[in-house]
């Protein structure tokens, strides 16, 4: 028996088959704020965001776009001095801005030596066709992944999280950025309020239908400093929050859904402890990976067993 079948498209390994070399994504926050704070779409941000969770120390709006990358890399280069780099525009909205400001932003990271490509996080809403026009001319020359909030495909959990687009607006989004030959992301968060199993089983087979190249799955962390988190106070029984192993089965289920070729980055998302509510597993995530690889291999499993 082929042990391959008990595992998944991991992401290291795809980096490593695009570039014959160990690749790692360098975070950046360029200064981008977010239509769902600014009143563009909305006020208050989505209810479970703290953009706090997800910022290295060399994470820093205070410096340049370049200078944020040397100092990642940096912070790398001692361990693998072959290794090569991503800059990956993660915090907030990344294509909100003038054209001009994106351009010179993003040609800023991709000029320091090193750098084999970006990665942009961004909103299904605020993707315009001018700036597909220019991504498409940039994957000529090097690496683009366009990475889109979808956060849940149900439109009644993405209003009660106050997410201010529809999942239409996602379909949409990432359908016109695949038709223009660009590799395109899915963030997706597991345990939503409201949403139950048999929803997020439908869910893998929905994002198996987009054109999709990579999906990041995470679980619903409940972090100090939100909305949701003063929601979870005042209704915790609003919430069913996974335990480490009902939440490991909950993604074996689901990548045994997944269309077989979508590449997944991540399964779960490790907060600063100071931050955290809930729930506390008390590992880290290269932990919850091996647990997950076992439970696969326990349960005679792999990717898209059950796609149909």
């Amino acid at each position: 028996m082929d042990d391959r079948r008990f595992y998944y498209n991991d992401f290291s390994t795809f980096l490593r088959d695009c570039f014959g070399c160990k690749v790692q994504k360098i975070t950046i926050d360029a200064g981008f704020t977010c239509p769902n704070r600014d009143g563009s779409v909305g006020r208050g941000g989505c209810t479970y965001c703290n953009n706090q969770t997800f910022s290295p120390a060399y994470c820093r709006r205070t410096v340049s776009v370049a200078q944020q990358m040397r100092e990642g890399i940096d912070f790398f280069a001692h361990k693998y001095p072959q290794m090569r780099y991503l800059a990956y525009f993660q915090a907030y909205t990344n294509t909100y801005a003038s054209m001009d400001r994106l351009v010179a932003l993003y040609e800023e990271a991709l000029a320091v030596d090193g750098t084999v490509g970006i990665v942009i996080g961004t909103r299904p809403d605020c993707m315009p066709d001018e700036l597909l026009d220019y991504l498409q001319g940039l994957a000529q020359r090097t690496f683009v992944l366009v990475e889109y909030g979808i956060e849940s495909t149900c439109d009644a959990t993405l209003v009660r999280i106050n997410r201010g687009h529809n999942y239409a607006a996602a379909v949409d989004a990432v359908e016109r950025t695949a038709g223009r030959g660009l590799r395109v992301g899915a963030h997706i968060i597991l345990g939503l309020p409201g949403e139950t199993r048999p929803m997020l089983m439908e869910q893998a087979a929905l994002l198996s239908r987009l054109p999709l190249t990579t999906l990041k799955l995470h679980q619903l962390q409940l972090i100090r400093g939100t909305r949701m988190a003063e929601e979870y106070g005042e209704c915790p029984e609003d919430f069913s929050l996974f335990s480490l192993d009902g939440y490991v089965d909950t993604v074996v289920d689901y990548v045994e859904r997944l269309r077989p070729d979508i590449v997944l980055e991540r399964f779960a998302s490790s907060s600063p402890k100071e931050l955290l509510i809930a729930p506390d597993w008390g590992i880290k995530n290269y932990e919850l990976v091996e647990i997950v690889k076992r439970r696969m291999r326990e349960r005679d499993t792999w990717q898209g067993r059950l796609f149909v």
